[in-house]
Order: structure tokens, then sequence, then C-alpha cells
């Protein structure tokens, strides 16, 4: 690996850190990085998928004050994603990715204009602050959903893990991007052992973009928390319509 290489791999995975942080989709910048300097897709989504997990837990401590009255949902989400994820990383070892990266770019925009509209979905909730148990069946089902996705390819996952904690009433969205890491964490822990015993990993490149990872997961929370809870909810729909875009043009055209 050059120190030119090296350089740009580093700043990739920072950037990624940063927009993970912020609202999912940090691997819309490895992963084509990766694809770039010559790996094969497959082991690029899960070399990124690796660099990328560590930089999910310093953005977790960057939100560590916003996460102190969130137990009651740790154990759910947590659990749901750890199943989620053994399923999605199954799929990617087993299976070639083609057909569903064509399906891709829809998730994503149905993520985001689900999240654009996900206050007022929230207004209309029977109980806003506790969400009855069949909604919270729906939303837990959205959510393995979610988790299979993001263990399997991971684009803009961040948005539909948000757009889930929107329609369990969680409105603050720097305590939603805390929950949202938490969740990516356990989903994406799961893929980082499989992806590993499966071979599909390049380790000098995952260990260098990790400490990039680290770096811009928690400024990316700092800023995040900073700029305000209006500047983040625009950041993320147009993160959002951007990933969407950029998906479309590189698997339809």
């Amino acid at each position: 690996m050059t120190p030119t290489r090296g350089l740009i791999l580093f700043a990739a995975a920072f950037v990624a850190g940063i927009i993970n942080s912020i609202a999912g989709g940090g691997t819309l910048v490895t992963f084509p990085v990766l694809i770039w300097i010559g790996l094969d897709p497959k082991v690029a989504n899960a070399t990124s998928t690796v660099a990328l997990w560590p930089g999910l837990v310093g953005s977790l401590w960057g939100y560590r004050r916003e996460m102190s009255d969130s137990r009651r949902y740790l154990w759910r989400t947590g659990l749901t994603s750890l199943l989620g994820g053994a399923v999605g990383t199954l799929l990617l070892i087993l299976t070639p990715s083609e057909t569903f990266a064509r399906l891709v770019p829809f998730l994503i925009l149905f993520a985001t204009l689900l999240f654009a509209a996900q206050e007022s979905i929230s207004r209309r909730l029977p109980t806003p602050g506790e969400p009855h148990a069949r909604w919270w069946l729906g939303a837990i089902l959205l959510l393995f959903g979610s988790a299979i996705y993001g263990a399997y390819f991971g684009a803009g996952n961040g948005i539909m893990i948000l757009a889930v904690l929107g329609l369990l009433g969680i409105n603050d969205i720097h305590r939603a991007n805390g929950l949202k890491m938490f969740i990516a964490i356990c989903l994406n822990s799961v893929a980082v052992v499989g992806f590993s015993i499966s071979k599909l990993v390049r380790w000098p490149e995952a260990l260098l973009m990790a400490v990039g990872a680290i770096a811009g997961g928690y400024v990316g929370a700092r800023i995040a928390r900073r700029v305000g809870r209006a500047m983040v909810r625009r950041a993320v729909v147009v993160i959002g319509i951007l990933i969407t875009i950029l998906m479309l043009w590189r698997v339809w055209f």
C-alpha cells in the first residue's frame, strides 16, 4: 500500500465516520474507494463494513449523554439487530449481490421519504410517549428487515433505522442518532465476525480505515450536537436523496 493510497483510504473512512454519525450512508464513500483501488466488490463490501465498525463505537461514545434514558429500548432493538444482522451476513456470504443491489436505491428512497414525514406520523401516534404493543411489533419487524439489509450491504441503513425510531415516538434527533449507533454496532458485530471467518476482509486496508472511522465518528457526533436538530434533520433528508441518486446511477446506468 503506497502512502498516497493509504491517505486516500484514511480520508474516505474519516468522512464516512462523520456521515454515519450524522445520518448514515458512509458506505457510499468507502465502498467506491475500495472498488477504485482494485478490490473485488464483495471483498470491498466486507472490508468497508469491518473498517467502519469502530467508528460506530466512537459515535456512540459521542452520544453518551443523549443515551442516558434509553435503556428500555436497548434490549429489544439490540436483540432484533443481532438476529437480522446474522441473516444479512449469511445472505452476503452465500449469494451474489447483483439482484439485491438493484433494489437498494428504492429502499433508500423509501426510508428517506418516511424519515421526512416522521414528525407528521409521530403526531398521529395513539400514545406518542409509550407506543402500543402492536406498534412495537410492527417497528421491530421493520427493524429486523433493516438489520438484514444493513449487514448485507448497509448503504443508507442509518436512515432506515432513524425512520423506525421515529415511528416509535423518538423525536429527539440526537437521542435517535445514539440509538441508531447502538443498533448499527449490534448488527455489524455479527457481520464483522462472519466476514472475517469467511476471509472476505482485506485487513491492512480495514485496519487503516478503522482509525479514520473512529476519529470521524466522534467528530461527527460533536458536529451533529452543535448544529441543532433542524439542521441535522435537513442533512439526513439531503444525504438520503443524494445516496439514492448515486445508487441509481451506479446500478442502473
